[in-house]
């Protein structure tokens, strides 16, 4: 059976496999978290904090008597109850607003979020591997009818259905952009709909820029480990949970910065959207896919800001005053891909063959002429 990393790990240890709900490790109060600071998403707020975008997370439901949501930020409609923390955590790594008692803040605190559950597990990873992707299916069709412009699955299944297939052609068509993470924990493993055509697939890594899950075929790859973002059971309080290991998270990250770039750049349709995190990634020395880590990892201001050489695209609408300057990346370079290099060798062999058969015939001439080797 093909095994999924989701669980959510309580700062300190794991959640115990009794049935138990989560709650606050208390209010994160250290310095700025490590996937925070490298994102660095305040760097864009001057020119769009994600306001006019509905992301919705399909998971767990999301809690939004966290008091790090805004009034009305989770939108009416949304599965409030989240016992497993799953969702919670999720959506304020897109949208969590910055608060002074807190370092933690998310990617676009202008966002709204419909919460939407379609599988409900308590311990560690129990209920994952029983992901229904016909209910996966129903959710995206439903975040889709309420006008829902990025989707977050933060639960994905370990197998493919017709009707998801099917949900995320329509969601596509209706140019809604679906992220979803890559969570298996063995190389041939497939989540879904992380591996369904049009669909952004994401990678998680650590501090040290090292993979985090196992399964390949990314897309794009964002920070999955030791984070810290809201949790469910806070009553109304601030509330947080931190050291938090799960690969499925990288996937807020990449949805938060979805956000950004939509409501920066409105005109974008999601082939666009993608190809712009695709090329605006940081790369690494080798360049390249990396199996594991896709064409590199997130760069939110260069996803932004950034204009792509060789492309038209509709110009960039501010999505609030700017307060601020905010400097656009530089061009990105797209290296040789590793992706090249059969083609690149078969055209030298192709090259070496000519030249062979033009020094066979010069030397053929020079002895019928009576030229001897020296």
């Amino acid at each position: 059976m093909l095994g999924l990393m989701l669980a959510l790990l309580p700062a300190g240890g794991v959640t115990s496999a009794a049935a138990q709900c989560a709650t606050p490790a208390g209010v994160f109060r250290d310095g700025v978290g490590w996937a925070q600071r490298i994102s660095d998403p305040a760097r864009i707020w001057p020119l769009t904090d994600g306001s006019g975008q509905l992301v919705a997370v399909l998971g767990t439901g999301v809690d939004q008597a966290n008091a790090q949501f805004g009034p009305g930020q989770v939108v009416s409609g949304s599965d409030a109850a989240d016992c497993d923390g799953r969702g919670t955590f999720a959506a304020g790594i897109v949208a969590a607003r910055p608060n002074p008692a807190t370092t933690f803040a998310g990617m676009a605190p202008g966002a709204r979020i419909l919460g939407l559950r379609y599988t409900q597990s308590t311990g560690s990873g129990a209920g994952a591997e029983g992901a229904d992707p016909d209910a996966l299916a129903g959710r995206i069709d439903r975040a889709v009818g309420a006008g829902a412009s990025v989707v977050l699955v933060v639960a994905p299944a370990t197998r493919s259905s017709p009707a998801l297939a099917a949900a995320v052609r329509n969601a596509l068509a209706r140019k809604v952009v679906i992220v979803s993470p890559a969570v298996g924990d063995r190389p041939e493993a497939h989540s879904y709909p992380t591996a369904l055509p049009g669909v952004i697939g994401v990678g998680a890594h650590d501090q040290a820029g090292t993979a985090v899950q196992a399964e390949t075929g990314t897309l794009i790859a964002a920070p999955g480990s030791d984070l810290v973002s809201t949790s469910a059971g806070a009553k109304g309080e601030l509330g947080h949970r931190w050291g938090v290991q799960g690969p499925a998270f990288a996937a807020a990250y990449v949805a938060g910065a979805v956000a950004l770039v939509r409501a920066y750049r409105p005109g974008l349709d999601p082939a666009r959207v993608s190809e712009r995190l695709v090329r605006t990634a940081n790369r690494s020395p080798a360049g390249g896919r990396d199996p594991r880590l896709g064409w590199g990892t997130l760069d939110v201001q260069a996803a932004v800001t950034a204009e792509l050489p060789g492309r038209s695209e509709p110009p960039p609408a501010t999505s609030r005053p700017a307060s601020g300057t905010v400097a656009p990346a530089a061009a990105p370079a797209d290296p040789p891909s590793r992706d090249r290099l059969p083609g690149l060798v078969a055209a030298l062999a192709v090259g070496l063959a000519a030249l062979s058969v033009l020094l066979v015939s010069v030397i053929r001439r020079g002895r019928a002429r009576g030229w001897h080797q020296g």
